[in-house]
């Protein structure tokens, strides 16, 4: 079976390296026979970083990074010579990524700007040599510290796709039709439910050199704020959007009734996605008339912008480019 490219779940067990212990030790050379303590410190334990790369869209390159063990940090030496810290472990993630641990699933870090770094398990600190300890009462200090233990641990790195717009509909609605028409976007397109099992992201280009991202995220079914279908690894990903594109075929047995569906499952799964702009298209709308048009609009909540479209003939997609530009960039009140 062929595996996806789209890759936005991954647990990795992750151990920071562990800091080097103290060293100690007295000066002793030719000319000193008893010299004062001269033991370094020991270097501290390699960090796991997390780092945002806007080239990334995915966590595919990390399906097989399953153990991720960081360097310990060397033990000090005599002449105030400081162990070396272990080598960082740098892991590039998609903007978007969070990280969390797996035991208490507490989020971590959110990954939301490229370049952005974040010491996600700092390691172990180095221990301190004896010449730290030597006192004018105690000037042959015996002790020094061991290095602390680096953290270890089981943790979860998932993605939630950045876009602008989230189209958002029942399977086989037009979704990834609409996607390969408005983008320059491949989406697999086929006349069954749930050909998109993974989300599609594409760039609008607008006016003036101007453009948006547009993403196809596979349809909600009723119970997907329950895990059905898709379920969470679906809307999951809404979360992100800033407008919720709600695409509504023209051919549906009852518009109102899909509308309201497809809302209580977003406020089941989180009601702060009702505060998203809503905007409904009717797709394949080549197949009705003036009249028909009219029916289906009687049937349409008051208050949210709609249009009709259709991919097959581009009917309305200027306009619905306008209206998606035109909501992306209202000043927020």
């Amino acid at each position: 079976m062929e595996k996806s490219n789209f890759v936005d779940h991954i647990r990795i067990f992750c151990r920071s390296g562990h800091g080097g212990a103290g060293f100690r030790h007295f000066l002793r050379d030719k000319f000193t026979a008893l010299g004062g303590p001269d033991g370094g410190d020991g270097g501290r334990g390699a960090h796991i970083i997390l780092k945002g790369n806007s080239n990334l869209w995915t966590l595919l390159h990390l399906r097989y990074y399953k153990n991720v063990l960081a360097e310990n940090g060397e033990n000090g030496g005599a002449s105030n010579s400081s162990g070396k810290t272990g080598k960082d472990i740098i892991i590039e993630v998609p903007l978007g990524t969070i990280a969390r641990d797996e035991e208490t699933g507490k989020q971590e870090v959110e990954i939301l700007e490229d370049g952005q770094e974040f010491i996600w398990i700092p390691g172990g600190k180095g221990g301190l040599g004896n010449a730290h300890f030597a006192t004018p009462t105690n000037q042959a200090p015996e002790h020094a510290q061991p290095g602390l233990p680096g953290s270890e641990g089981w943790k979860v790195l998932e993605l939630k796709v950045l876009a602008d717009v989230g189209l958002v509909g029942f399977p086989n609605a037009g979704k990834s039709t609409l996607l390969s028409v408005i983008t320059a976007a491949k989406p697999k397109i086929a006349d069954y439910a749930f050909t998109t099992i993974t989300p599609n992201l594409g760039m609008v280009e607008y006016r003036d050199g101007k453009s948006f991202c547009i993403a196809d995220l596979p349809g909600i079914i009723e119970g997907a704020s329950e895990g059905k279908g898709l379920g969470h690894r679906f809307l999951r990903h809404i979360e992100r959007n800033s407008v919720l594109l709600f695409l509504i075929p023209a051919d549906s047995d009852d518009h109102k009734k899909e509308f309201d569906i497809l809302v209580n499952e977003l406020e089941q799964y989180n009601p702060e996605l009702l505060n998203k702009q809503f905007i409904i298209a009717i797709s394949k709308s080549d197949m009705l008339d003036d009249e028909l048009k009219a029916a289906v609009e009687k049937e349409l909540p008051a208050g949210i912008p709609h249009l009709f479209i259709s991919s097959v003939t581009n009917k309305g997609l200027v306009e619905l480019k306008d209206l998606l530009w035109k909501v992306l960039n209202e000043p927020v009140e």
